[in-house]
């Protein structure tokens, strides 16, 4: 974590992609990153596992960049089990098996697409095609899940979906669940398309997150902006 640490400081050290840091970069000399530094510096003196690693805080970032974004998927925080989180929401690292709320997005993508269901997890295919996977919150402690809520993370993504809701035209919003969908409320509806379900969660899938087919819902909106659809098939 003490190289990312180091990248949070200044400017000149972030290592963001290009798109990215020109809307964000301002973001690094406010008061709440600073205290969000502190935060992270105090938790590694206390020798206390973080997830995923500094590296990866913001891979969701790197992993798509600003201008190749069409669909925004928004999680809460990264999986707090070992091996699990690499910095793209309800994705895993390749050889963990998928988790439940995972488990029923597949489920829903064979319902809506027709696609087999994968035996893993990793979503890093999506990303590379222009699926923002961003959790609100880029950090988590070892086995204290939403730990690193309300540290400093959450106004750092409002501000991601903020820009791209102000600078980006014709982009999908998946919107599952509650807190998603607080965090999402201000997306300009006239200007992109904003579709909401249940959490894919066990607890909340069958309450409409089945049968959404927000997946062929997205790809039909791409296609009559002139966009290419995404394939939704999980690469390895």
């Amino acid at each position: 974590m003490d190289d990312t640490l180091r990248t949070m400081s200044t400017e000149s050290n972030i290592q963001l992609e290009p798109g990215w840091l020109q809307q964000l970069k301002g973001e690094f000399e406010k008061d709440y990153m600073r205290r969000l530094r502190a935060f992270l510096r105090a938790e590694k003196d206390k020798q206390r596992i973080i997830y995923p690693k500094g590296s990866e805080f913001f891979n969701a970032f790197n992993s798509t960049p600003f201008d190749k974004v069409k669909v925004v998927i928004l999680g809460q925080d990264p999986y707090h089990g070992p091996g699990q989180a690499h910095g793209l929401c309800f994705s895993v690292q390749p050889g963990v098996r998928p988790p439940p709320s995972l488990l029923n997005i597949y489920k829903e993508l064979h319902d809506d697409l027709g696609l087999e269901i994968p035996d893993h997890g990793y979503l890093q295919s999506w990303a590379a095609q222009g699926v923002l996977l961003l959790n609100s919150v880029l950090s988590v402690q070892h086995a204290q899940a939403a730990s690193h809520q309300g540290k400093g993370w959450e106004e750092f993504t409002d501000r991601a979906i903020a820009c791209l809701d102000e600078h980006r035209d014709h982009l999908v919003f998946l919107l599952w669940g509650s807190y998603a969908q607080r965090k999402g409320q201000f997306i300009d509806q006239q200007k992109h398309l904003v579709l909401k379900a249940p959490h894919p969660s066990p607890l909340a899938a069958h309450r409409g997150f089945f049968g959404c087919k927000h997946f062929s819902k997205a790809n039909a909106y791409l296609e009559s902006c002139g966009l290419q659809p995404i394939d939704w098939t999980p690469g390895t």
